[in-house]
């Protein structure tokens, strides 16, 4: 099974034929539906179920893109993509896959009916192939559609994690605001984008394998890590603010090379919207932060927690969490 999630995903990012790339993404998605039914849950069973579902509807959308620009052009060359109709429908169908607004709405329920495990790898891994396929038609879709799916889902992805108390479904409203960016920079700088979904790959990873060895699902479970590890408490709540993109933070690096790109190419009414719509989604980094740093948990007593008997190995989550936080000391100076 990871094999064939790794190979779909490499396949369907190294292809320059749209059938193969189609394939490839069938081979990953037919992979990954045991790992999130490997819960036996009816939880599990309707996550699924969506997710194979809302695929199959993205994957059924990307043949229809890239039949019809075939029938226009009589070409299946990936670049080549020209019909206005095609680049359309084709960015709607990677918009699906990937879990961005405005067809968002299977991210947080898969999410929230699997383990931390398969959340981790939905929210990077498998983001991986849509948006490279997207970096790869970028030059050929109008930029009006890709900066709507931005604003768009930069506004959902903030006003939907606010309301939430279960940790899994706010990293999913995280994600989704996070495409919103990528999404809105594509249509101005390619490698920009990129940057910035593997910034966030590098900064969410961490959050998700302490979560993880810390089986922490819920905002109650995150206020009571402190009474047994200060060093996870301190590290989800700086990687939290890392995420919101406050300075000096590595999450601040990508945002304010997005801005500066935006100005640069006199699109201040957008980069405006772009930093209004930002402050929604730091309102719940900052909620998470003041409740794990700032509020004492009312049961102070040394206890046995569903946890603490665990001997979790954590070496490269060690590595990871300087990456994710200060990495941003390395930007290069902007060109004035």
């Amino acid at each position: 099974i990871t094999l064939s999630i790794t190979m779909g995903t490499i396949m369907a990012m190294s292809s320059s034929n749209w059938l193969l790339a189609w394939i490839g993404l069938e081979l990953n998605m037919l992979a990954i539906l045991p790992i999130i039914s490997k819960p036996k849950t009816m939880r599990a069973s309707e996550a699924t179920t969506k997710y194979f579902l809302t695929q199959a509807i993205a994957s059924a959308m990307m043949l229809l893109a890239s039949t019809t620009n075939a029938w226009q052009t009589g070409n299946w060359d990936i670049l080549e993509l020209k019909n206005k109709f095609s680049t359309t429908i084709m960015a709607l169908s990677l918009t699906m896959k990937m879990g961005a607004a405005p067809v968002h709405f299977w991210l947080p329920e898969v999410l929230q009916g699997t383990t931390l495990q398969t959340a981790l790898l939905i929210t990077t891994w498998q983001k991986l192939a849509p948006i490279t396929l997207m970096y790869m038609i970028s030059k050929n879709i109008q930029p009006i559609i890709l900066t709507s799916l931005g604003i768009l889902s930069m506004i959902i992805g903030g006003l939907g994690g606010v309301n939430q108390t279960q940790l899994r479904k706010t990293m999913a409203y995280s994600s989704i605001n996070n495409l919103g960016w990528t999404i809105m920079i594509m249509a101005f700088s390619p490698n920009m984008a990129i940057m910035n979904i593997f910034i966030y790959i590098i900064m969410t990873t961490p959050i998700f394998l302490m979560m993880t060895n810390t089986s922490m699902k819920t905002l109650q479970n995150m206020s009571t890590t402190w009474t047994t590890s200060m060093t996870t408490t301190f590290s989800i709540a700086l990687l939290m603010l890392s995420t919101s993109g406050l300075p000096p933070f590595t999450g601040f690096m990508p945002k304010m090379l997005i801005l500066n790109e935006l100005i640069t190419q006199k699109l201040t009414m957008l980069a405006t919207l772009a930093i209004t719509t930002s402050l929604i989604s730091l309102l719940f980094y900052l909620r998470i932060t003041y409740l794990i740093m700032m509020l004492t948990s009312p049961m102070t007593t040394p206890s046995l927690t569903k946890w603490r008997a665990q001997n979790q190995k954590s070496q490269p989550m060690t590595m990871m969490i300087p990456t994710a936080l200060f990495i941003a000391h390395l930007i290069p100076a902007i060109p004035s």
